[in-house]
């Protein structure tokens, strides 16, 4: 006697695959999805395929960490990042001080402060955490 009763098995046999990645190829094609899925349901919680977004953004999360590990970047490499991503300049940035202060950030002569990593996690919607150096395990 099986756990899981057998019309669950035979919609498992046609859903499983949507939420397994393997290989590369099965990874392009949960992103592809991924991203159709995303335009039709976008924030809405009562659609209902809306769990099946939030199931597969798990499983190619999960795939993306294991295979695509991120760099160690430092705060001022991730600011750097996403002035270009926003197309900014120094001055573009008051929040932070004064053209050269970012200046400084950004070529490692100054440290960001909390309160400058809280301002720019809530102006490019991030975590706080994004923008502190993480060390490497050894």
């Amino acid at each position: 006697m099986s756990a899981i009763p057998k019309d669950i098995q035979t919609q498992w046999a046609r859903v499983g695959p949507l939420l397994s990645i393997r290989n590369e190829r099965e990874y392009e094609q949960a992103v592809e999805r991924l991203n159709h899925l995303v335009d039709e349901v976008g924030t809405d919680e009562l659609h209902p395929l809306y769990d099946l977004l939030d199931v597969l953004g798990t499983v190619v999360h999960a795939y993306e960490e294991q295979h695509y590990p991120l760099p160690i970047c430092s705060g001022a490499e991730i600011l750097r990042f996403l002035m270009e991503e926003h197309g900014l300049t120094a001055s573009d940035l008051p929040e932070l001080g004064s053209p050269d202060r970012v200046s400084d950030i950004l070529a490692g002569k100054r440290e960001l402060d909390v309160g400058q990593i809280r301002t720019l996690a809530k102006r490019f919607h991030v975590s706080p955490a994004v923008f502190i150096a993480q060390v490497e395990e050894a």
